[in-house]
């Protein structure tokens, strides 16, 4: 019996059923988090979907204005998480997890640490969405508009519009397909990446003038205040894709960005080519992927900036 049938079998005898993803939820998370929502209420289900907080620009999803803040379900039959390496990531909903009778976990990071009763994790799909559309497949789900387009804001999420090394021909092989189902693929991108909000604007301007190059030009460091985020009525996710400034940038290997929180600063790191920026952020006590990652570090920006450069002189 493969991994897939246990995972079919556990969701065809759960009664109650939860998904659960990382904090601070990206198009990949919510999109994996949602087509699975969709799906399980296909096949009779009626699961619940708990992100607390998700950026404003994935609510046109299908299914994400039923997601909750919190559940009142002490014990549910099935946890499932996507999207997520380690438990520690589920941070104040792990409870849900911890709690179940049975725990899945479907993701595509390296540094997966196999949490779950059911692990099924592939690091070599460049996003998870990408996963979830083989296991719907296996489950044999109708994959309506509705799931396709949450898949889609997933893949191209984390692909970053098709650009990112992860990509291969069966990326495009999957999207070719989602598109002959109907689903609108321009439309899809457009809202994923390309429309800003204009708090996010402004936190763009903001973290490009202060811009600052290390390294001869290798790495680009920049961050954001919270007073930058209340001067411009930042809500959720008005800070994504500022990392992507400086990696775009002729001759950056590294871009890292930093965001001051009430416990300290979230860091997010990219590379273009060598560095395995993942490897640097589990020293840090996070991870991620090669070309993407992230970590939490309870200390001042000007602190986590020293131990962070340090780190990445000895790399790149």
């Amino acid at each position: 019996m493969s991994t897939l049938d246990n995972i079919l079998e556990e969701i065809n005898k759960a009664e109650t059923i939860v998904i659960l993803t990382h904090e601070n939820p990206d198009g990949d998370a919510i999109g994996s988090a949602l087509a699975l929502y969709n799906s399980l209420k296909q096949i009779g289900k009626n699961p619940d979907v708990i992100i607390p907080e998700y950026p404003r620009t994935f609510e046109f999803l299908p299914g994400a204005e039923e997601t909750k803040k919190e559940s009142d379900v002490e014990k549910y039959d099935l946890a499932i998480s996507v999207d997520c390496a380690t438990i520690k990531m589920l941070n104040g909903f792990a409870k849900y997890f911890e709690n179940a009778k049975s725990r899945i976990s479907i993701d595509h990071h390296s540094t997966n640490t196999m949490f779950g009763d059911l692990n099924y994790v592939s690091p070599d799909a460049p996003a998870c969405a990408q996963i979830l559309l083989v296991v719907l497949e296996y489950f044999k789900v109708d994959i309506t508009k509705e799931i396709g387009t949450c898949i889609l804001a997933g893949i191209i999420t984390d692909t970053g519009g098709f650009k990112y090394s992860g990509v291969t021909a069966e990326t495009f092989e999957f999207v070719a397909w989602l598109a002959n189902k109907g689903i609108n693929v321009p439309k899809v991108y457009r809202k994923v990446l390309q429309i800003k909000t204009r708090a996010n604007f402004e936190l763009n301007r903001i973290a490009a003038n202060r811009l600052e190059f290390y390294e001869d030009g290798k790495v680009a460091f920049t961050y954001i205040t919270k007073e930058d985020e209340e001067k411009v009525n930042s809500e959720s996710g008005d800070h994504e894709g500022i990392v992507e400034t400086g990696r775009d940038i002729e001759g950056v290997e590294v871009s890292i960005f930093l965001r001051e929180t009430d416990k300290g600063c979230k860091v997010s790191m990219r590379s273009n080519e060598y560095v395995n920026v993942s490897d640097v952020c589990l020293l840090l006590g996070g991870g991620g992927h090669i070309r993407a990652a992230g970590a939490t570090m309870q200390c001042t920006i000007e602190q986590a900036k020293e131990k962070i450069l340090r780190q990445i002189k000895s790399v790149i």
